[in-house]
This record gives C-alpha cells, sequence and structure tokens, in this order.
C-alpha cells in the first residue's frame, strides 16, 4: 500500500515538472483572453452608441458575440498547450454547430429577423404599427420576439420572423397624417352651398395644418348620391381627435343648412291575385320592388 502512494506521488510530481509551465501558461491565457474580451466588448459597445441607427438590443447582441468568439479563440489556444489537436477541435464544433443549426432552425430564423429588425428598424419601442394580422404598440424587441400592447389593451408576443417577413405600418414615425372624409349629398341639393360649408369647417379649425392646404372636392357620382371629399392634414397626435370632430361638425352644419345626407332606402309595392272564373287561365302578378 505505501509503495502504491509513494510511486502516484512520484507520478504527480514528474507530471507537475513537466506541465508546469504548460499549466502556468493556460492559466495566464485564459485570465488574458478574458480580460481582453471585456474590454473589446466595452470598446465595441461605445463605437456602437454612438450611431443612431444602432438599436441597444443590437448592441448587446454585437457584443456578446464577439466577446463569446474570443474567449471560444482562446480555450483552442489552451487546450493547443497541452498538445490536444485543435483542428479535430474545430471540426467538431462545426459538426455540433450545424447539427445545433438545423434543430433550431425556427428560433435562428427569428434571432436573424430580429438582427434584420434591429438593423432596418421599421418600428422602435412605443410606436404603433399594424404588421397585416397583428397590430399595436411595441412595448419590447426581443431576440426571438416582439411583445405588442393591442389597441384594446391585451399583452401580445409576435415571432420576429413574421414581422420580417410581412409589410408593417407604422403609425407614429411620421409626424403628420391626412384626414381623409366622404360626404354623401343628394342629387337635388346645392353642390357649391355644401362645399362652401365643408370649406368653412375646414378654415376654422386650427389643428388642420395649412401646408399642405387643405382641399374639399366632388369625387363621384354616386348611384344615389353626389359624394365629396374633404382632405386635410394635421399633426399625428391630432389625428384621431380631428377625424371624430370633423365628422360630427360636418353632418351638424350640412343639416343646418338644409343639405341632406341620403341613406339607402327600398319600397315594396304588393299587387293582390285577381280571382279568375273557372276554366280561365290564372294570371298571377308579380310583386313590384322599387329600390330608391
Amino acid at each position: 500500500m505505501e509503495k502504491e502512494v509513494f510511486d502516484l506521488a512520484n507520478q504527480l510530481i514528474v507530471f507537475a515538472t513537466d506541465y508546469a509551465l504548460d499549466i502556468v501558461g493556460a492559466l495566464l491565457l485564459l485570465i488574458a483572453g478574458w480580460m481582453v474580451a471585456g474590454w473589446i466588448e466595452k470598446r465595441i459597445d461605445k463605437v456602437l452608441q454612438r450611431i443612431d441607427r444602432i438599436d441597444a438590443t443590437l448592441r448587446s447582441i454585437a457584443t456578446n458575440l464577439v466577446r463569446y468568439a474570443i474567449l471560444i479563440l482562446v480555450m483552442i489556444a489552451v487546450l493547443a498547450q497541452f498538445g490536444v489537436q485543435t483542428t479535430s477541435i474545430i471540426a467538431v464544433l462545426a459538426a455540433a454547430g450545424l447539427a445545433v443549426g438545423l434543430a433550431l432552425q425556427g428560433t435562428l430564423a427569428n434571432v436573424a429577423a430580429s438582427v434584420l429588425l434591429l438593423f432596418l428598424r421599421p418600428f422602435k419601442v412605443g410606436e404603433s404599427i399594424d404588421a397585416g394580422s397583428v397590430a399595436g404598440t411595441v412595448r419590447e424587441i426581443g431576440l426571438f420576439t416582439t411583445e405588442l400592447q393591442t389597441w384594446d389593451g391585451l399583452f401580445l408576443m409576435v415571432p420576429n420572423s413574421q414581422l420580417a417577413s410581412t409589410a408593417i405600418q407604422n403609425y407614429s414615425r411620421l409626424p403628420t397624417r391626412r384626414v381623409n372624409l366622404v360626404f354623401r349629398i343628394s342629387y337635388t341639393d346645392d353642390i357649391d352651398k355644401a362645399v362652401r360649408v365643408l370649406n368653412e369647417i375646414l378654415q376654422n379649425d386650427e389643428r388642420i395644418l395649412d401646408d399642405p392646404a387643405h382641399q374639399v372636392m366632388v369625387v363621384e357620382l354616386a348611384e344615389s348620391s353626389v359624394n365629396i371629399n374633404l382632405r386635410c392634414w394635421a399633426s399625428r397626435e391630432n389625428y384621431w381627435s380631428l377625424l371624430c370632430d370633423l365628422t360630427k361638425q360636418a353632418k351638424q352644419q350640412l343639416d343646418e343648412h338644409g343639405i341632406s345626407i341620403p341613406f339607402p332606402q327600398r319600397d315594396v309595392h304588393l299587387y293582390h291575385e285577381e280571382k279568375q272564373p273557372k276554366g280561365m287561365k290564372t294570371t298571377a302578378s308579380v310583386p313590384e320592388i322599387a329600390i330608391k
């Protein structure tokens, strides 16, 4: 027993003597690599902060990728210190990366889409968007999903790959929006008078911008009405309140000036069947339907 312990101790002493420098060098390389990776990560983050188009989430992704890449290179260099064949390690890592990529291709697609969204920036946190089947205010742009709050206050989580592959309407990006309303008047009403009434409404509202100038024009002679289009521009913050107020004021002013707004009507005329003498051919009258 004592001989076995003595032999083990000798082996440990020989191993420590042969690989002492390698162990010390590996430890120093690990410490230096860790420090260098952290320093480069901070420097890249500071550089990216100066670029307005780079989002905070994209900065975090980019700096972390650089840091982990440096640490992987350091680990390979440490293994090379002990005579390990790094070529085989790189081949194994490449094969493992390919296997993981195939298994997580949906997840990786979301990661790639998040980088694309953060780089192109079709929307930012706090903006209101409509992306086809989903719409709401952006609360957070994550690595895999984007969190939205819908118009009625519901929480919605959307995969980034879905947002990256559809058309996005951003209601908050531009400072102004156009209000577009169509009012229908009867063919018997005075068109010039209706246009003048609607123009007066637009001229008296301070929320309407002077440039571009507002417009009131006849756009269609419809089946049962003359359609007048009202167009004006307002700031994004005043859009919804102005839209609702103009709709209400136009109805009130047109009524006050005796201009009617026609609505679909249907008149149904029924004719009763007349009794015919026996043996004569019966003729039934067809109901007449007149639509106004």
